[in-house]
């Protein structure tokens, strides 16, 4: 008796192909970050090679960006996945990003704190002030995804901290000053990403002129010996 053929599963996709998550993209930051400091790319290569970290979007295209470079410890970079991918782990209580929200209400978040990788900003008909002139990074690149609607966010960097805009507006207004001015002058600086859409509203990234980041260099310096 002729027993009915079942159809092959589908195959999944090849890893290198997989589209890229927060945690592949934080992990090459890293690996580029440690290059930096250890000579291993310039200033410019590492800037071209973080533009590129996040336009492109599978787990291969990243790969390509840290094939000529050691690991952390200095251990070569394997792959994010070099087999089929397991069911995700839940993410720990430190991994999700913090979200600052005003609705017809103000927020800010200012002084000594410690800004996460990635930060949420929500502000509708509200007012919202991110000001990192006093932060406390931890992490070479701090991301800030911003949606303004009839809002408005303001973003303060210190001088020596490089940053970088990416958004629009649709009858309202996203402007980020000084993109790239750390970049000639302290190539170990902290990279400051924001990503925004403004729709009626108004979203601003500047460094504060006067304000820098003063423990920089031994920050930097103490986490290499570690």
């Amino acid at each position: 008796m002729d027993l009915e053929k079942k159809p092959a599963a589908a195959p999944g996709a090849a890893p290198s192909a997989l589209r890229a998550s927060d945690a592949d993209r934080d992990r090459i930051a890293q690996i580029l970050s440690d290059a930096l400091a250890e000579g291993r790319l310039t200033a410019d290569e590492h800037s071209d090679r973080l533009d590129s970290l996040y336009a492109v979007k599978t787990v291969g295209e990243l790969e390509v960006l840290v094939r000529d470079l050691p690991g952390p410890g200095g251990v070569p970079t394997a792959p994010a996945y070099p087999q089929a991918p397991a069911a995700p782990a839940p993410a720990g209580p430190g991994a999700a990003p913090e979200t600052v929200v005003a609705v017809c209400s103000s927020a800010a978040r200012k002084g000594r704190w410690r800004p996460g990788a990635h930060t949420r900003v929500v502000s509708v008909l509200g007012d919202v002030s991110i000001d990192l002139t006093e932060a406390v990074f931890e992490q070479q690149v701090t991301e800030i995804n911003v949606t303004s609607v009839l809002g408005n966010v303001e973003i303060l960097v210190p001088e020596n901290v490089t940053l970088r805009g990416y958004g629009s507006g649709v009858l309202g207004n996203f402007e980020v000053h000084g993109e790239g001015r750390a970049e000639t002058t302290d190539p170990n600086a902290p990279v400051v990403i924001v990503r925004g859409f403004s729709l009626l509203g108004n979203i601003e990234a500047r460094p504060r002129l006067g304000a820098r980041l003063v423990d920089l260099a031994l920050k930097l310096r103490k986490r290499q010996e570690g």
